[in-house]
């Protein structure tokens, strides 16, 4: 139960907070280099930094989730050790992902 809630609160997060700084983002893109300029200086702060990572982290939570469910969907999983230990995976997974992206983006 406590999977399926996370898959739901991801999914919100991802049309809601992404979806706002997306829009922020493409608004300040075509405003001018002002516009862009404080974007970007939001975006690049400490507190920009842990929402767009929050963000990152809720879109791979979110699609590890989804994969979970496809498999289950085809009729694979269903079993109580394995779908016990996918519920646990899939959150990590997606962890460990948005880690490596942030990783590679700040890292190269």
């Amino acid at each position: 139960m406590a999977i399926s809630i996370l898959h739901r609160a991801t999914g919100t997060v991802n049309a809601t907070a992404g979806l706002g700084v997306l829009l922020w983002w493409l608004g300040a893109l075509v405003s001018g280099p002002e516009a862009y300029a404080t974007f970007t200086g939001h975006a690049t702060s400490w507190y920009g930094m842990i929402v767009l990572f929050g963000i990152t982290a809720c879109v791979f939570i979110h699609a590890a989730s989804g994969v979970r469910h496809f498999v289950l969907d085809i009729g694979a999983g269903f079993e109580l050790d394995a779908n016990k230990l996918w519920s646990l995976l899939s959150p990590l997974i997606g962890i460990v992902l948005a880690v490596a992206f942030w990783a590679a983006l700040l890292l190269r």
